[in-house]
């Protein structure tokens, strides 16, 4: 395991823009870490990123990682 990847993760990627959205939703995904449509981000899979991405989560694919 690579050394810095969390135990449990979950792989987000932005596949839907989020210009035109609130601006709660544009906060959520650059809190995420995502810059650009397609990019994806491995985060740990703790409650506080859960809640971000049910919170906007049109915007996202998730995969468990």
């Amino acid at each position: 395991m690579a050394k810095n990847t969390p135990a449990k993760s979950v792989k987000v990627t932005l596949v839907k823009s989020p210009f035109g959205q609130l601006h709660r939703h544009r906060a959520t995904v650059r809190g995420l870490g995502l810059r650009r449509m397609n990019q994806t981000v491995v985060v740990a899979d703790t409650p506080e990123n859960r809640g971000m991405i049910h919170a906007s989560r049109h915007l996202f694919r998730v995969e468990e990682a």
